[in-house]
């Protein structure tokens, strides 16, 4: 099955599951205002966070490095903060683990560990070669 389509299906039924299982225990109001807080809460530390990477990233330019963590970062923050302001208590701690520094390297390093093995079995398939630009004699 299509991992698009199970996730489609089945965050819609975590959180829901998990509505249901908070709502119970602390109540309808205070289930609504616990996902309101966790929204405005996490979408101000994932913007003061956002302007930290970019700070970061600006002092790499100055420095004439290439900011590749500050631009993965990034990244990484503008989703943590899109699952932020989704209703949910699953996504939100998705969202807070992203948006934290040391929880968003672990994960980060974690994935480019992964994607790194691939990208060094790529470059064994690359072929180097040189061109020449044949033209008539005649200029055309």
């Amino acid at each position: 099955m299509n991992t698009a389509l199970i996730l489609i299906i089945g965050i819609p039924l975590v959180e829901i599951y998990l509505f249901i299982k908070v709502g119970s225990q602390i109540g309808a109001l205070n289930t609504i205002l616990l996902i309101l807080v966790t929204a405005i809460v996490g979408i101000w530390y994932a913007r003061y966070e956002g302007f930290n990477t970019l700070r970061s990233g600006m002092s790499q330019i100055v420095k004439n490095e290439l900011p590749l963590y500050e631009i993965v970062s990034g990244a990484a923050i503008a989703f943590a903060a899109l699952l932020l302001i989704l209703p949910g208590f699953a996504t939100d701690i998705i969202g807070i683990l992203l948006v934290f520094p040391i929880t968003r390297k672990i994960i980060l390093s974690r994935y480019s560990k992964k994607y790194s093995s691939k990208k060094e079995d790529n470059k064994k398939n690359f072929i180097d070669g040189e061109y020449e630009d044949i033209e008539d004699k005649d200029g055309k």
